[in-house]
């Protein structure tokens, strides 16, 4: 049986561990063909890449930090050249530097608006040059439930994520009409290992409508859905995945 993504062509930045390894497995069990991408964790993500193969698709693995434009570019043109096209791009690659404001510094404010923010900007500009030509494409950019609500420690992340699903809308309204969907999931607290490394109690359950943490495996779905024709009237939106922790 065809799978919802069958021989679309994804990049996925960040895809090495978390909750891009989880999309990149999930568009792989759905036909698509994934680039694998990561800045430090070559490993992981020559592993990512052995599992997709192993679900029968094509897996690329390319090293680029995303607030690099000129790596981006070399990212973009290197998948386009080895699979043909992108039909799908995800901009998942993410940092934190949690700190309150007060003794935040230059660096932990800039590099987590120079990956977050600016990296989004330039992954979006270089994919939408192929998709205008193919008068199709589905970008969907990871934000967080920090972009909406803030957090205290996070005005680096929050700022960079709000930047983000801003972004997100602009872009749509701009390439709607040629047949490009932009679209952000938010997440809420998500199943990771910073989240495993939390003191006990320190994580409020009863703040969260359906009482657990999500998962990788759940936000890599609501991809699949914002990647799939499933969505295909859908664009400019955020997609809340948060348990009801926000509504």
């Amino acid at each position: 049986m065809s799978g919802l993504l069958e021989e679309k062509k994804a990049i996925i930045t960040g895809s090495s561990k978390g909750i891009g390894r989880s999309i990149a497995l999930e568009f792989a069990i759905q036909g698509a063909d994934v680039v694998i991408n990561y800045n430090k964790s070559k490993a992981d993500a020559e592993q990512v890449a052995a599992e997709v193969e192993r679900l029968g698709r094509r897996a690329l693995v390319i090293g680029a930090s995303v607030g690099d434009r000129a790596a981006v570019k070399k990212m973009i043109k290197q998948a386009e050249r080895e699979f043909g096209t992108v039909d799908i791009m995800v901009n998942n690659a993410g940092s934190v530097k949690d700190v309150l404001l007060m003794m935040m510094s230059d660096e932990a404010w800039s590099e987590v608006m120079d990956t977050n923010l600016k990296g989004t900007f330039y992954c979006c500009r270089e994919v939408i040059r192929v998709m205008i030509k193919n008068k199709s494409g589905r970008i969907i950019n990871i934000a967080s439930l920090s972009g909406v609500s803030g957090r205290p420690g996070q005005c680096n992340y929050a700022a960079s994520k709000g930047g983000v699903i801003a972004f997100t809308k602009s872009l749509a309204q701009e390439v709607g009409r040629l047949g490009i969907r932009v679209n952000a999931i938010a997440p809420g607290l998500i199943e990771s290992s910073m989240t495993e490394n939390l003191p006990q109690g320190i994580l409020n359950f009863e703040s969260i409508a359906l009482r657990r943490l999500g998962t990788p495996e759940e936000v890599a779905k609501a991809a699949v859905f914002l990647a799939s024709d499933m969505s295909a009237y859908t664009t400019g939106t955020v997609l809340h995945v948060n348990g009801g922790l926000y509504m």
